[in-house]
């Protein structure tokens, strides 16, 4: 693998959107999931990218905390995006890894080697993906995945 492209909202956050009295929204993320984007996947020659639907100044902030580079939001056509950073990349579809929780996920998971999802995703990415972590999303279920990934470059398995 040479990329893993991550959704934000189900898969690296919880999906819930915490909205302050004030109006400022905050969104939660975990920290084992930073971790293995920041330290295992370099480490692994992986690239981490970031497609969401949504846009939003914390996702660009948490992005900068962990040296993600290659982020697109506010994406309406994921496949397309998907394509465009991969092709600016030099990455082919063989070499990506994928992990979303929605059905805005499905195209670009049934076109990528390998897929991943949050243990509650909904039931038509968990039919399609190579594996279910037990964590739900903004859980460590990226950590949880990408620990997968290591195991089976690793063993040179795909289970």
């Amino acid at each position: 693998m040479k990329a893993l492209i991550m959704d934000v909202d189900g898969t690296l956050t919880d999906g819930g959107l915490y909205i302050g009295r004030r109006g400022e929204l905050m969104k939660r993320f975990h920290v084992k999931d930073g971790y293995a984007i920041t330290k295992l996947l370099p480490d692994m020659g992986i690239i981490p990218i970031i497609i969401t639907g949504r846009e939003s100044d914390i996702v660009i902030h948490r992005c900068r905390e962990l040296g993600i580079t290659r982020v697109i939001q506010g994406s309406i056509d994921k496949v397309k995006d998907m394509l465009e950073v991969l092709q600016a990349e030099g990455i082919s579809l063989k070499e990506t890894a994928y992990i979303g929780d929605d059905i805005n996920d499905l195209d670009c998971m049934k076109r990528v080697a390998v897929r991943g999802c949050p243990s509650d995703a909904v039931k038509e990415i968990k039919e399609i993906a190579d594996y279910v972590t037990v964590c739900n999303g903004g859980n460590g279920a990226v950590r949880e995945f990408v620990d997968w990934l290591k195991e089976n470059r690793i063993n040179g398995n795909r289970n």
